[in-house]
C-alpha cells in the first residue's frame, strides 16, 4: 500500500499492515535513490515477497520491529518442503528482511533486529542455497596486515623528492598511490586507469588542501560515481599531486605511464601493484589487489554503512553483489583499517 493512499487517521503501529508498507517503500526508495534498482521487475519480487510475509506476520499480529526467529522460520516453512528452490526462496527472504529491517533501523534510530540475518547464519542449507554465496571468502587484509600496509605506504611519503631520486622515483610513488586509492577509496584496478586529475575533490574537507574525495569517470560497465578517500591516504595523494605539478607531468589521467601523460596499461598497472605488495610484505592472493578492494568495503560495512552506499562508492549496480561480505563481517569485530 501506498503511503499516499493511507488514511489520515491511521497510525501505522508496528503490527500494523502500514509498518510492513513504510519499511519497505523506504527500503524500495532508497535504493532506486542509489541506482542500485534498475528494473522494475526487481522492484515487484521484492514487493510480491515482502507482501506475502506482511499478510502472514499481520494475521497473526505481530510487530514488524518485533519478529523472532521462531517467527521467520515459521514462516518459511509454511511455504512448504526443504528442496533447493524453497532454500534459494529462504536466502533471498532473509536477505531482504535484513536489510529492511537495517534501514528502518537506521533512519528511525532504532536498534537493529538482526534476526534474519541471525537465522540465515545459523541454517547451512538456506546459508548456502545461494550460489554466489557458496563463492569463497572473499580475501582481504587483517587488522595487523592493513595497519603494516598504510606504515609502508606512508613511510617513504617524502617520495616528493626530486625526479631521479634513487629510492624515491616519480614512478614508485606513483605506484604506492594507486595501491593507497585502491585500499583507502575502494577503487578497482580499472577505475586506477579511468581516474582523471580533475576527478580529485579538496574544496571542503577537513584539512585544507587534503584529497578527500574522487570522481570518477565512467569506463566500461560501470557508472560514473563518486568514492570518499582516507585521510591517510589523502596524505599520499597530495604529495602525489603535488610532485605530479612539480615534474610537469602532462595528460589528464591522474596515474599516466609517462610523463607524456600516456595512460597506464592494464599489465602494467597489475605488475606494479603486484610488485608494491610484495615489497610491503603482503602475502600473495589469486585476486591480487582487488583484496584491497575487499577490506575497504568490510571495513566501511563494519563501520555501520549501508550496503547501498556502499555499494554505490564501489560502483556496483546492486548491493546484494555485497551478501558475501556477511560471512566475514561475523568474524570478531576488529578493525581492518
Amino acid at each position: 500500500m501506498s503511503s499516499a493512499n493511507r488514511d489520515l487517521f491511521e497510525e501505522p503501529g508496528s503490527a500494523s499492515p502500514l509498518a510492513y508498507d513504510d519499511a519497505v517503500d523506504a527500503w524500495l526508495a532508497a535504493r532506486e535513490e542509489y541506482g542500485v534498482i534498475r528494473e522494475q521487475s526487481s522492484v515487484a519480487v521484492y514487493r510480491s515477497m515482502w507482501a506475502a510475509l506482511s499478510a502472514w506476520c499481520v494475521g497473526r499480529a505481530l510487530a514488524l520491529d518485533a519478529l523472532k526467529a521462531e517467527h521467520l522460520e515459521a514462516y518459511l516453512l509454511s511455504r512448504g518442503g526443504t528442496d533447493e528452490l524453497s532454500a534459494r526462496y529462504a536466502w533471498r527472504l532473509l536477505t531482504l528482511v535484513d536489510e529492511v529491517l537495517s534501514h528502518r533501523a537506521r533512519v528511525n534510530d532504532l536498534p537493529r533486529n538482526s534476526v534474519a540475518l541471525d537465522l540465515l547464519m545459523a541454517t547451512p542449507e538456506w546459508r548456502f542455497a545461494n550460489a554466489s554465496d557458496k563463492t569463497p571468502l572473499p580475501d582481504h587484509l587483517h587488522a595487523h596486515e592493513a595497519k603494516a600496509l598504510v606504515s609502508w605506504l606512508l613511510d617513504p611519503a617524502n617520495g616528493s623528492a626530486v625526479a631521479g631520486a634513487p629510492a624515491h622515483t616519480w614512478q614508485a610513488l606513483r605506484n604506492r598511490t594507486a595501491v593507497a586509492l585502491q585500499l583507502g577509496a575502494g577503487l578497482s584496478p580499472g577505475d586506477i586507469r579511468a581516474a582523471v586529475v580533475d576527478g580529485i575533490v579538496c574544496d571542503g574537507a577537513k584539512v585544507a588542501g587534503l584529497p578527500w574525495k574522487i570522481r570518477l569517470p565512467a569506463h566500461g560497465s560501470i557508472p560514473a560515481r563518486e568514492a570518499p578517500i582516507a585521510q591517510w591516504a589523502g596524505r599520499l595523494l597530495r604529495t602525489w599531486l603535488d610532485t605530479r605539478c612539480a615534474l610537469q607531468i602532462t595528460g589528464t589521467a591522474l596515474f599516466p605511464a609517462a610523463r607524456s601523460g600516456r595512460p597506464w596499461g592494464k599489465v602494467a598497472q597489475y605488475t606494479a601493484a603486484k610488485a608494491v605488495l610484495a615489497a610491503a610484505g603482503v602475502p600473495e592472493a589469486e585476486g591480487g589487489s582487488f583484496k584491497l578492494r575487499h577490506t575497504f568495503a568490510l571495513r566501511q560495512l563494519r563501520r555501520g554503512t549501508s550496503a547501498d552506499q556502499v555499494a554505490q562508492w564501489m560502483g556496483l549496480a546492486d548491493a546484494a553483489a555485497l551478501a558475501r561480505y556477511r560471512r566475514v563481517l561475523l568474524a570478531p569485530a576488529t578493525e581492518v583499517v
